[in-house]
């Protein structure tokens, strides 16, 4: 038995955003009307060691990306794997490093397009590491957005990710030197760092904001307060089980009594029309996101039909047929 060992540089030659925006677009359909199924991360743990599972099954494949934390100076590798439900055979196994970017981000736009003002004009792009270029190409793609303000807790990061990032959209990206300026009018915001207290207060956001809160997957971690959850008309999440293990905001509003489980929506049945998503131009939306197996399957089945059609990833031998 073979099966095709595709490598990040395959990976960033054959998937972009906007395609994997669609993708998930379908993907997330499926998931609403029964045809896909997406499990809560596993954590099994050695000692500090972590081993992160999402599995998943959409379009006649199973999978699941797997990575490992808590291993000093050893850094993090991502892969996905697929098999083929009809025959139970292994298809492949993908690094997933740049995947992870981009399906992060291509969750951002799927919410954004789905709960965010039709006319959006202004973003905020709060952090700047490795996920946040994913988060503007998402956003930029699915909003008429003139201007994007960047903010990092280092203003020479935010300095570089503006020149790295300005010739790949049409906005006009400034960076700001606080929070509170960079969202003030801000249509659509994303935060997008491993902030583990909250530092965007919802006080800030002016009516009508869509907030996509896509930094952290810890319980102990939070990137909003509670009162941005309080102010949310539609809080929507991709799992609702997970979110109930992982989201540190929306724990840290229950808490707080400003928010309960029944208010969570799920992304998929936003976008399949099957719950309301927006109510009016005033109303403040969130996006909790945290990451599901499903949005690894679908880039997953994609990346692999492209790499066989180009003939791209490496043939390894797994038992002789």
């Amino acid at each position: 038995m073979k099966i095709r060992y595709i490598t990040e540089a395959d990976v960033a030659a054959v998937l972009n955003v906007q395609t994997t925006i669609e993708l998930l677009d379908a993907a997330a359909r499926a998931h609403a009307a029964g045809d896909a199924m997406s499990m809560p991360r596993q954590r099994p743990r050695v000692g500090s060691t972590t081993m992160q599972v999402l599995p998943a099954a959409y379009d006649g494949r199973l999978g699941h990306k797997t990575y490992i934390t808590g291993i000093k100076g050893a850094g993090v590798r991502f892969w996905v794997s697929l098999w083929d439900a009809s025959t139970g055979a292994m298809l492949t196994t993908i690094e997933a490093d740049t995947m992870g970017q981009i399906r992060t981000g291509a969750a951002s736009g799927i919410a954004t397009h789905a709960l965010a003002n039709p006319h959006a004009k202004i973003g905020a792009i709060l952090g700047t590491g490795r996920q946040a270029w994913s988060q503007l190409e998402a956003i930029c793609a699915v909003r008429p957005l003139e201007v994007v303000r960047i903010w990092s807790r280092t203003p020479t990061n935010a300095e570089a990710f503006r020149a790295k990032m300005q010739p790949r959209v049409k906005a006009r990206l400034d960076v700001v030197h606080d929070v509170q300026t960079a969202v003030a009018d801000a249509d659509v915001i994303c935060t997008i760092t491993n902030a583990s207290e909250p530092f965007l207060r919802g006080e800030w956001l002016k009516p009508g904001a869509h907030v996509n809160a896509a930094g952290s997957n810890h319980a102990t971690k939070a990137e909003i307060d509670a009162e941005l959850v309080s102010r949310a008309q539609t809080i929507v999440v991709e799992d609702v089980a997970q979110a109930k293990v992982e989201s540190g905001d929306l724990l840290a509003a229950e808490r707080a009594g400003t928010f309960s489980w029944p208010q969570a929506q799920r992304l998929c049945d936003v976008i399949a029309g099957n719950v309301p998503g927006r109510t009016d131009d005033t109303a403040i939306t969130l996006f909790e996101s945290l990451g599901i197996g499903l949005w690894d399957v679908a880039a997953a089945s994609a990346v692999l039909a492209a790499c066989e059609a180009e003939g791209r990833g490496r043939l390894v031998t797994l038992s002789e047929d």
